[in-house]
């Protein structure tokens, strides 16, 4: 029997919000080491040395911005839930089995969803019904074990942000990554001359408290630019193929995925077509109504026809 390593995440509750306190921080403490111990003072010190102190401080506090509303939307929004008393639409239950959808019940005859399993239907294999939430699933929803409830197509349950990664915050999680990124990679930048300073002959000037600030602050940064555009790089070719990481967990025996409708589209599917509303944490009220598929109940699907062309 494999390990599912998806339950492994259920061990991260007690963890709770004590995460949001320790990435703020990772902020504070490379706030006070880039801008309070150097870049901040070396802005009145004029010349050359100014400008670029400038430049930096402006870019980092920029950065700073998206990366705190990015991060504080994964937390804040809902990632999707199913809506009460849901049930599937009969043009919803028609076509060809897929695997990712196959029924998740016994299909006992007479058997009802108040005990947890629907009638056998070798029509309507997509209907999915969650034994523990007692409700009908929508495609691409999971049951998650940390918060105990179904979510629309659910990603992943993130311990960092202290919430499921799903359908209305997969957008923001990405942005999050994004800016994370960039900020680690710009505070390591900039503090690499104090960095190298401490394996130098010549006197280094600071209190001890600055000194370990810096050096800890630069380590730390290395450490989360380089894993953060590890996990950049996977959900990047996740959303070039309109999947999900549970998803492409569970469809390695899938040859064909309905839901890739090329990467353009596929792009769209999770940043909306509204170019202005790429890089924030949000969504146009345009994309909202003609995109159903940002509410996370209705997903576009390709037909056969199109994906047999492409094997």
């Amino acid at each position: 029997m494999s390990w599912n390593v998806f339950k492994f995440c259920t061990a991260l509750r007690a963890l709770g919000s004590i995460m949001i306190f320790l990435v703020l921080g990772i902020v504070g403490l490379s706030y006070y080491a880039l801008v309070v111990v150097n870049y901040g003072p070396a802005l009145f010190r004029g010349g050359l040395n100014s400008l670029t102190a400038l430049l930096v401080l402006l870019l980092f506090h920029s950065l700073l911005v998206m990366l705190l509303w990015s991060y504080f939307s994964v937390v804040l929004t809902n990632p999707g839930c199913v809506p009460p008393h849901w049930r599937p639409e009969s043009d919803e239950e028609k076509g060809d089995a897929d695997p990712l959808m196959a029924s998740e019940y016994n299909n006992g005859p007479g058997a009802g969803p108040e005990q947890g399993t629907v009638p056998s239907d070798s029509a309507n294999r997509k209907i999915r019904f969650c034994r523990k939430c007692n409700q009908f699933k929508p495609p691409r929803c999971h049951h998650c074990s940390v918060c105990g409830r179904c979510v629309l197509k659910m990603d992943h349950h993130c311990v960092w942000v202290v919430n499921c990664v799903g359908a209305k915050n997969y957008k923001h999680f990405l942005l999050f990554l994004f800016y994370t990124f960039l900020e680690t990679s710009l505070v390591t930048l900039s503090l690499l001359p104090y960095f190298l300073a401490f394996f130098s002959d010549g006197d280094i000037t600071g209190t001890p408290g600055s000194l370990a600030a810096i050096f800890v602050t630069f380590i730390l940064n290395l450490t989360f630019s380089l894993s953060v555009m590890g996990f950049l790089i996977l959900h990047i070719s996740l959303v070039a193929a309109n999947t999900t990481t549970i998803e492409a967990y569970e469809k390695k025996t899938t040859p064909k995925w309905h839901f890739d409708l090329g990467r353009r589209k596929n792009f769209e599917q999770v940043f909306g077509m509204d170019k202005k509303y790429w890089f924030i944490p949000a969504y146009s009220q345009d994309d909202l109504k003609r995109m159903p598929n940002l509410q996370g109940l209705e997903y576009p699907m390709r037909s056969d026809t199109n994906l047999l062309q492409e094997l």
